[in-house]
């Protein structure tokens, strides 16, 4: 057979007895020198895998660093008496060092398991993959890496496996399609576990693939051997493995119809050895296999409710993040009758701050122009909301509630009109249906009236000043002028989510991302790089977090910077676990354990390779927000120095 001989080592660079790792290509050789003879095996121990190269020279034998079986360094022979042997290859000194003689290496890639079930996904428009590649995901990593490299999808390698299901949650929450989150067997993918909770409980599609340990030894207690569709059991819509006999194809597809319809989280689990199985198995593409989900409410259900919403002289449309993908519709039936709009916390920025009939957030992180309007009603129409107690829907008015899920509707209590069917389509229905009644109230005078009362509140709670960092309303105000109008808000988990929620004014085409449900300290930032790849930087990206919430994940900084990604992040710094301790207080409790102890976040941003700049007057937040929002080059940090009780 012929060879290729590649020049490896100067001729005086190994010593004598020593043996090192030599990257040829794809692969590693373990090159040994022994009285005056140089040899190479396969870096790769036949029993466990085990890195030769980092083994020992004893007696004239290569030792495996992993469980002391010995080579001859040269042959690759092991003792007399023994059968395994590890392959060597034929090496020459030469004047000018060292060569390693290799055959030619084949040029035609075989096709696998996981290529059959990387090229589903992407026919089913995954684009986009979190993650952290390992020992246990090596074949799926490889598959996407093909991928990858075709230009059909875009891998982001991130520093924790629970940021990549964090950021594919937000991606869903964005997008309404899955993205998908790798991660080896065991630790890596019980780290996705919050991630992907968030996932569930919001209804945000995400399909995680994580590796596992090789079918032969499941079941026996190996290492980093986790039952991981009983660990997924609860976060999962979806769950199954990969097996030698599987339709990987069949079964990648279930992964993104499940992801998507269900909506939630879809699972599967890729044993080690399954992955790079030789496979022919055809893709199975979405043709055939998608409904239209724009269904029309039943007939009785829509006769029902426009009936009451012909007799209403008060109504009041509540939006929740499930109207989110049909708010042009929801805003021609409230225009049309002249109804405000309120939001659900999570439903901030469906409707811009400075519609006439916008009446911004409904509940605990909500404005007193929503809650008066609520209570004034005498009909509540409700799309895509899930009546949390957050939220605050009274249930003591008439509700006309639209919903596509029939489980949602009056999950909690009864109502008036359950209307089970696409929000857009109901919308437009209703629109079509119903006339508005001569007598009905001006109700955009009124949103108009108490929305000034606010206004004048937001301003004066924006100038008060303890000399302890900046208020709240004065942080938002600032976020609010120098934020454009097409970008995405990521919010994280804190006493400044609530601040948000009351004082950050939305504007035309701004879309706001949160952890809803699940509340997950540490979402925001992840959530910024996932609405970074999901708008291909087509968007501009902001991010609020708390000094609590990005102190869980601040090496993801460095994700940010090594993809370019220009993510706004203003990261209100109170010294404490804010929210907490205002529990604590109101509850009487000595306030305990919540103090933090932080770094200069601008100076660690600049460590990281990112803009670091710091605010700790008014006048140093709109100097700084104006320069990171004209900064295109990478992400930039606002440290802003803020005031825990004056939120």
């Amino acid at each position: 057979m012929s060879v290729i001989w590649h020049r490896i080592l100067d001729g005086e660079e190994l010593p004598d007895g020593r043996t090192t790792t030599v990257t040829v290509g794809l692969h590693t050789y373990a090159v040994s020198h022994l009285d005056g003879r140089y040899g190479a095996l396969d870096n790769r121990c036949p029993h466990q895998g085990g890195p030769l190269a980092e083994g020992t020279i004893e007696g004239g034998l290569l030792r495996c660093p992993w469980h002391g079986y010995d080579y001859d360094p040269i042959t690759g022979m092991p003792p007399s008496g023994f059968g395994d042997c590890v392959a060597s290859h034929p090496v020459e000194i030469r004047d000018d060092g060292v060569y390693l003689g290799l055959p030619p290496e084949r040029a035609v890639h075989e096709r696998t398991m996981t290529d059959a079930v990387a090229e589903t996904l992407v026919a089913w428009g995954v684009d986009t993959v979190f993650g952290m590649v390992g020992h246990s995901n090596l074949g799926m990593a490889d598959a996407l890496r093909r991928r990858a490299a075709d230009g059909e999808l875009q891998y982001i390698g991130i520093r924790h496996e629970g940021a990549a299901a964090f950021a594919a949650s937000a991606y869903g929450k964005l997008t309404g399609r899955p993205a998908a989150c790798l991660s080896i067997a065991g630790p890596g993918a019980t780290n996705l576990l919050t991630g992907l909770w968030d996932a569930h409980v919001d209804r945000a599609p995400v399909v995680a693939l994580t590796g596992q340990v090789a079918t032969s030894v499941l079941g026996i207690h190996n290492f980093q051997e986790l039952d991981l569709r009983a660990a997924f059991g609860g976060v999962a819509a979806w769950s199954a493995p990969l097996l030698p006999d599987s339709k990987p194809g069949e079964l990648a597809a279930l992964a993104v119809k499940h992801a998507t319809f269900a909506p939630g989280v879809s699972h599967l689990v890729l044993p080690d050895e399954v992955q790079t199985q030789p496979s022919e198995a055809p893709v199975a593409g979405p043709e055939g296999r998608v409904p239209d989900r724009a269904i029309a409410p039943p007939a009785a259900a829509l006769a029902d409710a426009t009936v009451r919403l012909a007799a209403a002289r008060r109504p009041v449309v509540i939006v929740g993040h499930g109207a989110r993908f049909a708010m042009d519709d929801v805003v021609a039936l409230a225009e049309a009758h002249g109804a405000p709009v309120l939001t659900t916390f999570k439903a901030k920025g469906q409707i811009p701050d400075d519609h006439p009939l916008a009446a911004g957030v409904l509940g605990r992180s909500g404005t007193p122009v929503a809650s008066w309007l609520m209570n004034e009603a005498d009909l509540l129409v409700v799309f895509g909301a899930s009546f949390s107690n957050h939220t605050g829907i009274y249930p003591g008015h008439p509700i006309i509630q639209v919903d596509h899920d029939p489980l949602q509707l009056g999950k909690f209590h009864p109502v008036a009109v359950p209307v089970w069917g696409d929000v857009g389509v109901t919308a437009r229905a209703l629109l079509r249906d119903t006339d508005r009644p001569a007598d009905r109230a001006d109700q955009a005078a009124d949103v108009a009236r108490h929305r000034a009362l606010w206004q004048a509140e937001k301003a004066s709670r924006a100038a008060d000043d303890r000399g302890n960092g900046l208020a709240s309303a004065a942080i938002f105000a600032a976020v609010t002028e120098h934020c454009p109008p097409d970008a995405v808000i990521s919010v994280d988990v804190g006493n400044h989510a609530y601040a948000f929620g009351r004082y950050f004014e939305c504007k035309p085409g701004q879309a706001v991302l949160m952890s809803g449900y699940l509340g997950s300290i540490g979402f925001g930032f992840p959530a910024a790089m996932g609405a970074w790849a999901a708008t291909r930087g087509e968007r501009p990206i902001w991010c609020v977090t708390g000094d609590g919430g990005f102190g869980q994940y601040l090496a993801e900084l460095t994700t940010a910077v090594r993809h370019a990604m220009p993510i706004v992040h203003v990261l209100l710094d109170n010294g404490e676990l804010g929210k907490i301790s205002k529990e604590q207080r109101a509850g009487g409790w000595d306030v305990w354990e919540t103090g933090l102890t932080n770094p200069d976040f601008a100076e660690y941003a600049t460590s990281c390779g990112a803009l670091g700049l710091r605010a700790r007057t008014r006048e140093e937040l709109s100097d700084a927000l104006g320069t990171a929002a004209a900064h295109e080059d990478g992400p930039v940090l606002v440290h802003v120095t803020a005031d825990v009780d004056l939120g």
